[in-house]
Formats: C-alpha cells, sequence, structure tokens
C-alpha cells in the first residue's frame, strides 16, 4: 500500500515539473517576443510573462489533451 502511494506521488511530482516547464516556455517565449519588438517596460515583460500561463491552463482544461489535460490519466 506504501508503495502504491509513494508511485502515485512520483507519477504527480512529474505531471507538476511537465506543467511547469510548459508554463516556463510559454511565458519566457511571450517576454522574450515582446522584448525583440523594442518593449522594455518591465511591467509589460512581467504581464506579457503572466500571460503565457495561459497556454497550459487551456493545455490542462482541454479534455483531449493526453500530456496533462483532463483526458490524461
Amino acid at each position: 500500500m506504501a508503495g502504491s502511494f509513494y508511485l502515485e506521488e512520483k507519477t504527480m511530482n512529474a505531471k507538476f515539473q511537465a506543467v511547469t516547464l510548459s508554463w516556463f516556455r510559454a511565458a519566457a517565449s511571450a517576454a522574450i517576443a515582446l522584448y525583440l519588438t523594442g518593449s522594455t517596460d518591465l511591467k509589460t515583460l512581467g504581464m506579457a510573462a503572466l500571460t503565457g500561463f495561459l497556454g497550459p491552463v487551456l493545455k490542462w482544461l482541454d479534455g483531449s489533451s493526453t500530456d496533462f489535460g483532463r483526458g490524461a490519466e
């Protein structure tokens, strides 16, 4: 029984890492793209990074996503 809990915890940790990495990539690419257009306002770049969070959230809400969406096991 304890082994089952450990396996589930380890799987959740791997999924959390995948979600975090996906969010980081989306946030970084949004902020970098905006910076490359010439925007250097930190508030604007921060908001772009924050909105990068929406991509992984939308993926999580998608029932057909098998990575870490609601359709994942």
